[in-house]
């Protein structure tokens, strides 16, 4: 491959693909992004989303190309949880130390500002192109209306598919030998709902948190918008006896809302309507291996490694992709093949790790939060690691309030929640929990 700038493709022009974009001008090269729908500028965005929760490791990846203070304008700090269940009081749960915080973003307010960013740094979009074909070895592209139309051809020296959990890029890699693919849905779906804001444009709930209706197999979950509305989503399973299946009328949604969610009453219409508005949407994760072909193609995000929703780490993985790859770009210079090698061999691993943790905080979030146990399992670690902070950071903390990598929090909290498996066990431990007894015993199994 020739010296100097390159030629590069980017397809899918998502939050990962207009990042990827931003910081390949930065460093000099030619970018074009190819997607087959239309520009998210000109269309009405919605029905499909979960708000994003910005963490440490995105910001990391906005501040180093200088867009971290552009993107805080449009996002809302998360200082707790929010847990709303039937017949106890609303309580909260701080995420982290005081003043650490997750930001809710709207996906479609973001990726509209990410294009914006990227176009005004040179790089250009080709929007409704559907890219049907690749030609690994040779870095070709080839577009079309439809996979029967004739196609048009681009040459370029690299391609990056940032496409998505059902990308197009990878499709083509998989049917190459020794192409490692799996891909797990869950029996749970999910639906975007809106809570309006108030007529004076104020929220209706408290919008420094994360609010969620644990109800065991499901729950509700609902994160602000600038604009005093709130993105619910809603996460059901599709069959059984309460599943979005059995949920076929205004009635039926109706009463399950009442009965479930009686705090959400006074917008229960509204909910309603986007109840039968918008389309219920699956959740996979999806493994790979390799993510590259020798210096010519990649995978980037979801693409590479798509994640069920519930550590907010999604985006934040895809984002911390980018981040490594210019890391690499500045050791490597020039040389493609090391680039791409170290890239998905420093990733993999990680990307294992943070789906792992992600399924496992399904479980948490939809039937442990409410359970009396697991609350002051957490209380406890929460007084423990604030009396020893070079002792215990929590798991949560490791991965959303610190650039580690995903695959030490996950290790470190395997150590972790087997010691309070031992401590929960210990007589009379709702009474003593924050004893000097228990510190020495926690300190003991460390």
């Amino acid at each position: 491959m020739s010296q100097g700038p390159k030629n590069i493709a980017i397809v899918g022009s998502g939050l990962v693909g207009s990042l990827l974009a931003i910081y390949l001008r930065k460093f000099g090269h030619k970018v074009t992004i190819f997607d087959r729908r239309p520009d998210i500028r000109t269309i009405d965005f919605s029905g499909r989303s979960i708000n994003l929760a910005m963490s440490n490791r995105g910001w990391k990846a906005l501040r180093e190309v200088g867009i971290e203070n552009e993107v805080r304008k449009i996002a809302i700090p998360l200082y707790r949880r929010a847990m709303h269940v039937n017949d106890s009081p609303l309580f909260f749960q701080d995420y982290g130390k005081e003043g650490e915080a997750i930001w809710s973003i709207s996906r479609g307010v973001l990726n509209r500002k990410m294009i914006d960013l990227a176009e005004q740094k040179g790089a250009v979009f080709r929007f409704n192109e559907k890219v049907w074909d690749v030609d690994l070895p040779e870095a070709k592209l080839y577009t079309g209306e439809t996979e029967k139309s004739e196609w048009e051809e681009y040459d370029f020296d690299i391609v990056f598919g940032c496409d998505g959990a059902f990308s197009r890029i990878r499709h083509k890699m998989q049917r190459r030998s020794r192409f490692d693919y799996s891909q797990d849905f869950i029996d749970v779906g999910y639906k975007e709902l809106t809570i309006p804001a108030n007529d004076d444009g104020t929220h209706k709930l408290d919008k420094n948190s994360f609010h969620i209706w644990p109800r065991g197999r499901f729950m509700l979950i609902a994160m602000p918008n600038i604009d005093g509305s709130f993105t619910c989503t809603l996460f059901l399973p599709f069959e059984g006896e309460v599943s979005f299946e059995k949920l076929t009328t205004k009635k039926k949604a109706k009463t399950f809302f009442k009965e479930h969610f009686p705090n959400v009453r006074k917008v229960i219409d509204n909910l309603i309507d986007d109840f039968f508005k918008n389309p219920t949407s699956a959740l996979v994760t999806m493994k790979c291996y390799p993510w590259t072909y020798w210096d010519k193609v990649a995978l980037v995000g979801d693409s590479a490694h798509a994640i069920v929703p519930f550590y907010g780490q999604g985006m934040n993985a895809g984002f911390e992709d980018i981040f490594v790859l210019s890391q690499l770009m500045k050791k490597h210079g020039d040389d493609w093949g090391s680039i791409f090698r170290e890239y998905e061999q420093q990733r993999k691993l990680n990307a294992d790790a943070i789906a792992e943790l992600s399924y496992r905080n399904f479980v948490e979030m939809s039937s442990k939060t409410a359970n009396p146990n697991f609350l002051l399992q957490k209380k406890i670690e929460k007084w423990f690691a604030e009396r020893h902070p070079d002792k215990w950071i929590p798991v949560y903390s490791r991965v959303t309030f610190s650039e580690r990598p995903y695959a030490e929090a996950l290790a470190i909290g395997d150590h972790q929640e087997k010691i309070m498996q031992e401590v929960m066990k210990l007589p009379n431990i709702g009474e003593k929990w924050n004893s000097e007894e228990i510190e020495q015993k926690i300190l003991s199994f460390l």
